[in-house]
């Protein structure tokens, strides 16, 4: 009887461990801007992936890529309600709501991806993400990026002077539309989507983009002139909601942090990877080129400095940083 009594015990405890785990078993959502092609997608795709198989089946993902969910601003109220999981957002939205986030962006920086990736693996930029969970109430795991942002536009700009009065598609934040407004431009925040068709109707005059999308998109077949600036790097980050986040164990936590910083890292390699093979293939292209450094930018950087050095605190600290990284 009494070995009987035992096995029934454990039979019971065994199923309630097993209705424990599939009760916390789950279907995450996860949302992104990009087209589905893009690496931050594939990467999100593969995130998925990998935590399936490492929850053993227990936790699956299912990604959302090309504004599905709605654009960035909207993801973020779905992030803090709980009605979304997890993003990969633009630093953009952040910063709207957390200045110092808008540090990242300072004008020249960094000098290039490789520099920008150094920057974003640094404790400096991992000081920012503390400031999440009490800022937008996210939990932020890791940075991800594109390119270096560059101008396309319909007919050249060759000086500063020839951006003023141009309406400039930018994403929807203050940092690059006060560098823009400063150098006399009109910035016209506009989703990646409908850029290409912008430009050809003549909605935008020019565009701020990186490498990446004006090749994946062809932007270029409705813009034929680029100027080649490396002015800003334009990071990514990825995140969890903070409501679903205090729904998770422990090990779910690890587990998804793990995993998603793996991914998040792997989008950093590869930018860093593809960045030269995708300047090349532009320069490749039939369009006419133009090369600027800081000073071409001089006055606007003087302006969006006396801005963002007040409302960015951590300004100084990035700053500090990447010049220590340059000197390595």
């Amino acid at each position: 009887m009494n070995r009987m009594k035992t096995l029934t015990l454990v039979c019971a405890a065994a199923a309630l461990a097993v209705s424990s785990v599939s009760a916390q078993a789950r279907d995450f959502r996860l949302g992104l801007i990009t087209p589905a092609q893009h690496l931050w997608s594939t990467e999100a795709e593969a995130f998925a992936q990998t935590l399936n198989e490492r929850s053993g089946g227990e936790h699956s993902v299912s990604v959302f890529p090309a504004q599905q969910l709605g654009n960035e601003a909207q993801m973020v109220q779905q992030l803090q309600t709980g009605a979304l999981d997890m993003a990969f957002l633009t630093i953009a939205e952040i910063s709207n709501r957390i200045p110092d986030f808008g540090a990242l962006y300072a004008p020249y920086l960094v000098d290039d991806v490789n520099h920008a990736a150094r920057l974003l693996r640094s404790d400096a930029a991992g000081e920012l993400l503390d400031l999440m969970p009490e800022g937008v109430g996210f939990v932020g795991v890791g940075y991800g990026m594109v390119g270096m942002r560059q101008v396309l536009s319909r007919s050249p700009i060759e000086s500063a002077e020839d951006l003023q009065g141009q309406r400039l598609r930018i994403t929807p934040f203050e940092p690059i539309r006060d560098f823009y407004t400063a150098t006399g431009a009109a910035p016209a925040p506009m989703p990646l989507l409908e850029v290409y068709d912008a430009l050809a109707n003549g909605q935008v005059d020019a565009i701020d983009m990186d490498f990446d999308s004006i090749l994946i998109l062809k932007f270029y077949e409705q813009a034929n002139n680029l100027l080649i600036s490396n002015h800003m790097m334009f990071p990514m980050v990825g995140v969890v909601s903070g409501r679903v986040w205090r729904e998770l164990s422990e090990e779910d936590r690890e587990l998804i942090d793990t995993a998603m910083s793996e991914h998040l890292e792997n989008v950093l390699t590869g930018f860093e990877e593809m960045d030269a093979a995708q300047e090349e293939e532009i320069r490749g292209l039939d369009i006419n080129i133009v090369e600027a450094d800081a000073e071409f930018f001089s006055e606007a950087i003087a302006e969006w400095e006396s801005i963002w050095a007040p409302k960015a605190p951590m300004l100084e600290t990035l700053r500090a940083e990447a010049d220590r990284l340059r000197d390595e």
